[in-house]
């Protein structure tokens, strides 16, 4: 009896399967909006096992956290959501968006180009190295595993540095992958690894970390709806705080990130 339930149970989830297509997006949404497809793809690329070294990297957040300027979940919330809306990852994912639609086009001087703006607005050498250490790193990895038509112009431009978001933005795009859901995943995975940054700094916990991410995902998915629209004309920054403390990290004396 217990071999003819297997069987039909197994039948059953093989005719499903042949019915149905493969599932290789997931969705991410709240009551605020429509969902935005995530590839999975996407969340291999983005996660922290992917080989680009974001572990390394706290953004300046280890001098905030030593100045005293941040101290509690309610405090990293306010510099994550500044950073969001008029700060650094707002600028990476308008560079991310010039390099998408450049790649798309197969435009490798646009793709250039956006990845000269990333590297000049870089407000310290330590964040140029952050940026450039995972960009390089970030190519390496997608060269080795995940090849695609129109990357060939990727590699010389990593031996001259390139930026983290630019190079996501032109692999997404030469796979095929869709820009919202790009700038999406990115911006989940710059705040995931910050507040990764923030547990081993110990001003927040697992639970807390959680929290925030939930916390901050609808100002994130508003961020992506708005990538498409995205020009190099919408640069701009006003977070002087947090290049202020990218800039002096490097002096901090006892230090557990590269910046």
């Amino acid at each position: 009896m217990a071999t003819i339930t297997r069987t039909a149970i197994m039948s059953t989830a093989t005719t499903r399967m042949a019915a149905c297509p493969m599932v290789r997006t997931a969705t991410m949404a709240d009551a605020g909006g429509p969902a935005i497809a995530v590839p999975i793809e996407l969340m291999v690329w983005l996660s922290p096992a992917f080989p680009v070294g974001a572990f390394a990297y706290s953004h300046g957040l280890e001098q905030a956290v030593e100045r005293g300027w941040l101290a509690t979940r309610a405090d990293l919330e306010i510099w994550l959501s500044d950073l969001i809306a008029m700060g650094s990852l707002r600028t990476d994912q308008i560079l991310l968006a010039a390099a998408w639609r450049a790649a798309a086009q197969g435009d490798d001087a646009g793709v250039c180009l956006a990845n000269d703006w990333a590297c000049a607005l870089q407000p310290s050498a330590e964040r140029h190295l952050e940026t450039v250490t995972q960009g390089g790193s970030f190519v390496a990895a997608i060269r080795a595993a995940w090849p695609a038509p129109g990357l060939d112009a990727l590699p010389a431009l990593a031996e001259r540095g390139i930026a983290y978001p630019v190079a996501v933005g032109a692999v997404a795009a030469r796979h095929g992958v869709a820009l919202e859901g790009t700038a999406l995943a990115y911006g989940v995975a710059f705040v995931a690894n910050l507040a990764s940054a923030a547990i081993r700094l110990n001003i927040i916990g697992q639970t807390d970390g959680q929290r925030l991410i939930a916390a901050l995902l609808p100002r994130l998915r508003d961020r992506a709806h708005h990538a498409p629209r995205f020009t190099l004309g919408d640069l701009g920054s006003a977070t002087l705080r947090a290049d202020l403390a990218s800039l002096s990290h490097e002096t901090q004396y006892s230090r557990i990130f590269r910046s």
